[in-house]
């Protein structure tokens, strides 16, 4: 399994060159948008998985019902509803020791949000990797302590719970009708020390993919212009009707080529984090489909230094025993370039490919060998992350 650590809780991706990711860590500025005062809003109905996770909620407040065009009431309104839901998200990462010596323990911080009133919060991934001892601030500076129920690093996602106070529950709407142009609104805290800020923008897009420079990329994304700093990581996305439709977390600041970025910051979407966080409420981890390798991304730049017979694929480094690779007889060494009639490109990662099935599904795996172009039909199980 890749595993990432996440030092001051940033993550670092790769777009249009070498994009970097501001995730929970300290830095950073608030920028505030203005947007159009004559937008509607409108109540979003929660899809199935954020049904389950909030059937046995108390009934949260009512959806706002806009009956005015003044967007700053409405926006305020909006944050009334969610903000009290909102917490700042804390840890330690431990001390370690690298060639430059021993480094000293680090306090950092993200965001996060209620969505259940059996104490259950939604956060970054990134914001609690490879940290002890996590707390929560609340809207009102009480802090509480709060464990971490599990985690998803391929969707970014977290559960925390906590059993002292809580404030508010947050209300989930449905991140499928988002269009461009719509209001959105970001509330966390922005280097941790600014709790509870507000910042407003638009959705910019949808369906936008990240690469995480981990062989995988993050999909499905929300763009957006509302500031979003480190710190926000965790933090809830929200709409003029009060309803979160998404959970922030990564900016783009510039590119490869030195060109300075402003106004890209991207959320995932809340119908993902819902199923995700379900997934993870029920059973402490995310059943992901298994073929039982490890291995090596091949690029263009990769394939001509090695003289490789591919431009893209995933080298073979590994095959576990008694895995389905294993038992449909591939080998270390072999190049994976196509799964379930997907060939693997500059857009399509093994990874993702591969988690577009699920446990049980046969797919037929065409791979090169020697020179040889083979396939092989395989049943993929199923592994757990926690």
């Amino acid at each position: 399994m890749i595993r990432n650590r996440i030092v001051y809780m940033v993550l670092v991706v790769m777009l249009a060159g070498v994009a970097a990711l501001s995730g929970a860590a300290v830095g950073g500025v608030v920028v505030y948008r203005t947007v159009s005062l004559n937008q509607p809003a409108s109540v979003m109905a929660p899809s199935p998985a954020q049904q389950v996770i909030q059937a046995s909620n108390s009934p949260a407040q009512a959806p706002l019902t806009l009956n005015t065009t003044d967007i700053q009431t409405t926006i305020t309104q909006a944050v009334k509803l969610v903000g009290p839901a909102v917490v700042t998200v804390s840890g330690t990462i431990p001390s370690q020791m690298s060639q430059f010596g021993q480094s000293g323990a680090q306090t950092v911080s993200g965001s996060g949000v209620f969505i259940s009133d059996k104490g259950y919060i939604l956060t970054n991934n990134h914001v609690i990797d490879g940290v002890t001892g996590i707390t929560i601030t609340l809207a009102d500076g009480t802090t509480e302590a709060a464990t971490l129920v599990g985690a998803d690093m391929y969707s970014d996602i977290a559960v925390l719970k906590v059993t002292g106070k809580i404030p508010a529950v947050a209300t989930l709407g449905n991140s499928d009708v988002l269009n461009p142009g719509d209001t959105a609104i970001a509330i966390g805290s922005p280097l941790g020390d600014f709790k509870n800020t507000v910042t407003v923008g638009v959705v910019s897009a949808t369906g936008r993919s990240i690469d995480t420079g981990n062989g995988y990329s993050i999909d499905g994304l929300i763009q957006t212009d509302a500031a979003i700093n480190q710190g926000n990581s965790g933090g809830p996305l929200v709409n003029l009707a009060g309803q979160v439709i998404g959970i922030n977390s990564m900016i783009v600041r510039n590119s490869g080529s030195g060109t300075v970025a402003e106004g890209l910051g991207f959320a995932i979407p809340i119908n993902t984090a819902a199923a995700v966080a379900n997934q993870i409420i029920q059973s402490g981890y995310i059943s992901r489909p298994y073929m039982g390798v490890n291995i090596q991304p091949i690029t263009p730049d990769i394939a001509n230094a090695y003289n490789l017979p591919v431009q893209y694929g995933a080298y073979v480094t590994s095959v576990a025993s008694s895995s389905p690779a294993s038992q449909a007889g591939i080998q270390t060494g072999d190049i994976i370039t196509s799964i379930g009639g997907v060939a693997l490109d500059g857009t399509h990662s093994f990874i993702n490919i591969l988690f577009s099935f699920k446990p049980g599904d046969q797919v037929i795996v065409v791979f090169n060998r020697n020179g040889s172009t083979q396939q092989v039909t395989l049943t993929v199980t199923q592994t757990t992350h926690g």
